[in-house]
Parts: structure tokens; C-alpha cells; sequence
């Protein structure tokens, strides 16, 4: 989780819960910028998101792993979104025979992106280890409503919220696909293009599809009346969530205890303050 720290909190093999800090976020006059904000934020996302993943491998398995692996592993997974998510797509548009309008193309090319998300999403939900992540991707966003709604960080009192959340990164991801078919779209303003340009240009455009698709999460967060805006993302939620154990609870709420700098208060209410003036304000950011 991201607050005033980065950290990731994992349950090790003894039963124990290790928290580490992975570091702070830097909050500039670049932070503040529209548009700007948005590649920051997708920028320190993707970092803290790949130590956090690396170093709970390490702390679980008490293995530790090399730099080669790791290495290897983003390398890996980078080439496996870049092929299956924006290369298949697009050849698979062109197999069916859209060629003659870019704009065609385009949407087309952008449902069939979203198809295999979808799909790739459903299949990954099936395995069991799988599974253990998403159920502690709902434990999250459970303890993040308890917060947000002003009460005691406990695992009763985060059971009753939902695992959904409008602020979550999959929501991010779904506008993503949606604001990105829009983008696309426009290409047809330089005329016909061959497939090497096309997956070039849905490459090179990908910071600005995340800083637009970055201050609609903004906007719908901040306008809860527009948030109908953002039900394609709460139901893929439905998918990438699921409901937590009150041992997974339990870590999440030590992430957000030591991401927020909350003091315990030794009191027979065990209330928790923020140790900040702003509160939610803060920011809650999801790393999952």
C-alpha cells in the first residue's frame, strides 16, 4: 500500500506478519500537474509494485532470489502483455478482415483487446495461488473502507465492507482499455497504416492513454455521481477480488497501519488516529 510510506506486509511461514518499507512518495508541484500526475503515479505503480512483488517472494518462500530471476521475470512478463494485449490484437483485426478504415480498425482491434484481457483475467482466477492473491487484493480494499469510514482497524469491522473499491488499479486498467480504444482510434488522421506502425504508435502512446485514463479515476472518485462511469471496472473487480480470511485481514491492516504512520492509542477502545492532519487525504493508493 501507498500513504505517507510504501509498504508491503507479508504473512511468513511462521505466522508472522514482516513489514517492510520500500520507501516514500515523492510529492512535488509534478504531482499536482493534470495529465502529468498520472505517469508519476503509473510510473511509481510499476516500481514499487515489482520490489513489493520481489521482496514478498523472498520473505514467504525464505528463498532468496536472484537478480537474473527477477530480471528475467519482468523481462518475461513485459514481452507476454506486449504480444498477447496489443500485437495478437491487432493481427487478429486484420485476419478478419478490417483493413479499409483505421477507425474500423481500431475499435475492432480494442474489443478484441478487451476480450483477452477478460479472458486472460477468468483463466488466471481459476488457479489456486491465483486465487490467494485476489482474496488479499478484497482483504485491501476491505480495510481501506474501514479507514475511509472513520472506524477502528479491525478484522470485524472491515468483514462487513465490500471487497470493490472505485479508487482500485483494476478499475484503472479498464479504463485503460476503454479510453485507449478512443486514442487509437485517431491514428486514422495520418492515413493507412501497416501493422509494424501500428503497433509502434500503441506503444508510444501508452503514457498518454494512462495519464487520461489517470484523471478519470480522479474525477470519478471525486464525483460520486458519475461513478455509474466506472461500473465496467467494479464488476471486473468481481473477478480480480474475492473474499478474504481474517488472517489475510490481519496483514492488510498491518500494511495500512505502517503506510499511514497510524499510532495505536493504549486505551480499552483501541482507537487509531492518523498521524497526519489530512487524514483519508493522505491517500490510500493500491498497488495491487
Amino acid at each position: 500500500m501507498m500513504g505517507k510510506k510504501v509498504v508491503v506486509a507479508v504473512r511468513k511461514s511462521d505466522g508472522g506478519i514482516e513489514t517492510r518499507q520500500l520507501g516514500t512518495v515523492q510529492v512535488g508541484k509534478v504531482a499536482k500537474v493534470p495529465f502529468l500526475r498520472g505517469i508519476l503515479s503509473l510510473f511509481y505503480s510499476l516500481s514499487f509494485g515489482i520490489k513489493a512483488l520481489d521482496l514478498s517472494a523472498k520473505i514467504s518462500s525464505e528463498e532468496e532470489m536472484k537478480r537474473g530471476e527477477t530480471f528475467l521475470s519482468i523481462l518475461t512478463s513485459v514481452a507476454l502483455a506486449v504480444g498477447l494485449f496489443i500485437v495478437l490484437p491487432a493481427y487478429l483485426t486484420r485476419w478478419l478482415g478490417f483493413r479499409s478504415s483505421e477507425f474500423v480498425f481500431s475499435i475492432v482491434d480494442g474489443f478484441i483487446r478487451l476480450g483477452i484481457f477478460l479472458l486472460y483475467v477468468w483463466i488466471i482466477s481459476l488457479f489456486k495461488d491465483v486465487k490467494r492473491v485476489f482474496q488479499y487484493h478484497g482483504a485491501e480494499h476491505k480495510v481501506v473502507h474501514t479507514f475511509e469510514h472513520g472506524e477502528e482497524l479491525t478484522v470485524e469491522n472491515a468483514k462487513k465492507y465490500s471487497t470493490l473499491h472505485p479508487r482500485c488499479g483494476t478499475n484503472f486498467v479498464m479504463i485503460f482499455l476503454m479510453v485507449a480504444i478512443l486514442v487509437h482510434s485517431l491514428f486514422g488522421i495520418f492515413g493507412p497504416l501497416n501493422m509494424f506502425q501500428r503497433v509502434f504508435l500503441r506503444i508510444v502512446v501508452l503514457p498518454v492513454v494512462a495519464s487520461l485514463s489517470y484523471e478519470l479515476l480522479k474525477l470519478f472518485d471525486r464525483y460520486p455521481k458519475i461513478l455509474f462511469l466506472a461500473a465496467p471496472g467494479l464488476l471486473l473487480q468481481r473477478l480480480t477480488t474475492a473474499e478474504p480470511d481474517d488472517s489475510q485481514l490481519e496483514v492488510a491492516i498491518v500494511a495500512l497501519r505502517h503506510a499511514l504512520d497510524l499510532k495505536e492509542q493504549t486505551s480499552s477502545s483501541r482507537t487509531l488516529e492518523p498521524e497526519t492532519e489530512s487524514g483519508v487525504e493522505a491517500s490510500v493508493e493500491f498497488l495491487g
